[in-house]
């Protein structure tokens, strides 16, 4: 705490920063609660300064009458209100001929700090962009545990055996690599002692439970495929149950879905070419995989892909001590120690804290607008933004050779750009359809279970009417376009272009 100096800063280095997670504003100590919450918050998360003096929309310098009697009285308040003892730097300085107050708040080893009169449970608060926000129960515990240096996932489940672990499917990822033994399991914090018996960790159930949704029921992947640019009206959706390692492909598999595929012949094999930058997309992924606070409720994982963007939330804010920059500068602080292990074990993590980094600097070679990540409620949202909108048209009326009046949405085929000897470009669901009737025709039924689909609009208007309108797929009974036992199969056109691929 400084009582005396003045120390003299810049405007430029002061108000023209914009109030945020690390900074704010205050014209008087006229409400001292405000003022607690926000030292409360910056304690409790990434550390910050308040200007007192200073009018938080103008930012016109008002300065504090009595200053000295000022700083005296916020000390004061600071000591009678706020638990476990917060002893922030509180100086007086100088800006425009006038005399402001400045505290300077930094992340504390012994949060949560606490309002006295709100109590422990009501009194906590954290800091969210510009705002305050009193935690939950969840939030508090891991407030806690980032304190004492305990990870959610590392901690045990004594009521559990080994027995409740999937090691099947644990070895099967691990093959090649390791046998899994018990010793390998305790090492990867898989298995923990506890009263000399072997149980597993909450890691080991989030990432091999055989009863995770019982025990873990918001950890699970909510995928949607929306028209437009929000939320409104939704084309397509998957709920995604998978083990976390398999649930990364399938995430990518429901992405790849909705794009369209190109093909780059420059050099000898060719190669796919993605709509969506597939790269990127799955870094996203497994970071929000693995920094997902699994501890919260009621909120799994969303991957929501718009025409013009895509977008990742995970459950839980930044953990203590980091910010946005920090993210984007490479600083890494990870939440769950012992799925980020495996994950790294099995190659989809490479180096700490290189994740989103990598992110930015891919975005910059493709000429995409730099991916945004931010802190909305108790999420982290990343937006991945597109390089061209990717519309779903909706037909003005079904055609007849569509078996079945249902008035969807039909995605628009928008190709990539590609060599000018590439003659047409088949979206990859027309190319899937191919493969399925391939050694037969099929129904309707039976081609959308060959796909995996249970939605029968997104198969009709997704995969068989541009299928037939690319002159790939044909009618087997093309006069009775509603006869219960039509079929479908392959043209001319089509067998040659299962042959081509």
């Amino acid at each position: 705490m400084s009582h005396g100096g003045i120390t003299i800063l810049s405007p430029s280095d002061l108000l023209s920063q914009p109030e945020g997670k690390t900074l704010e504003f205050k014209r008087d100590l006229s409400s001292p609660k405000n003022i607690l919450k926000t030292i409360v918050a910056f304690a409790n998360t990434a550390g910050g300064r308040i200007i007192i003096g200073v009018e938080d929309t103008t930012r016109t310098v008002t300065g504090i009458a009595d200053p000295f009697s000022e700083e005296e009285r916020l000390c004061s308040l600071i000591a009678d209100s706020i638990v476990p003892r917060l002893v922030p730097d509180v100086d007086l300085i100088s800006i425009e001929d006038q005399t402001l107050l400045m505290v300077q708040v930094y992340p504390s080893g012994q949060r949560p700090h606490f309002l006295k009169k709100e109590g422990p449970v009501e009194g906590v608060y954290v800091r969210l962009g510009s705002t305050n926000r009193k935690a939950d129960r969840e939030l508090i515990a891991e407030l806690n545990r980032s304190c004492s240096g305990i990870s959610y996932d590392e901690i045990p489940m004594p009521e559990l055996s080994e027995d409740d672990l999937d090691l099947k499917a644990a070895r099967k990822h691990f093959s090649g690599r390791s046998d899994l033994t018990r010793e390998e399991l305790l090492t990867l914090k898989l298995l923990a002692v506890d009263q000399k018996r072997y149980v597993p960790t909450q890691g080991a159930m989030l990432l091999y439970g055989k009863r995770r949704d019982f025990y873990f029921p918001d950890a699970w992947v909510q995928c949607g495929r929306f028209i437009g640019r929000d939320k409104v009206d939704i084309f397509d959706h998957i709920d995604i149950h998978d083990t976390l390692p398999d649930a990364v492909e399938s995430i990518i598999l429901f992405l790849k879905k909705h794009a369209m595929r190109g093909a780059d012949f420059s050099e000898i094999r060719r190669k796919d070419v993605w709509s969506i930058p597939l790269t990127i997309l799955r870094e996203v992924i497994i970071n929000a995989l693995v920094h997902t606070d699994y501890s919260q409720i009621g909120a799994p994982i969303r991957v929501s892909f718009f025409d013009d963007r895509i977008e990742v939330e995970n459950p839980g804010i930044l953990l203590p001590g980091m910010t946005i920059e920090d993210v984007k500068s490479g600083v890494s602080k990870i939440r769950n120690r012992v799925i980020a292990r495996v994950f790294r074990e099995l190659d989809l993590i490479e180096q700490w804290g290189s994740g989103f980094r990598r992110i930015l600097q891919e975005a910059a070679e493709l000429g995409l607008t730099e991916p945004m990540i931010e802190e909305i409620g108790m999420r982290v949202r990343v937006t991945v933004f597109l390089a061209e909108s990717q519309e779903i048209q909706v037909p003005e009326q079904v055609p007849e050779q569509v078996p079945e009046q249902v008035p969807e949405q039909v995605p628009e085929q928008v190709p990539e750009q590609v060599p000018e000897q590439v003659p047409e470009q088949v979206p990859e669901q027309v190319i899937r359809l191919v493969h399925c009737l391939k050694d037969t025709p099929l129904s309707v039924k039976e081609a959308m279970k060959c796909i995996g689909l249970n939605h029968r609009p997104s198969f009709i208007y997704g995969y068989l009417k541009p299928a037939i309108d690319g002159g790939h797929v044909e009618m087997t009974q093309p006069d009775s376009p509603n006869s219960p036992r039509q079929k479908y199969r392959l043209t001319r056109k089509g067998k040659g272009l299962l042959a081509n691929d």
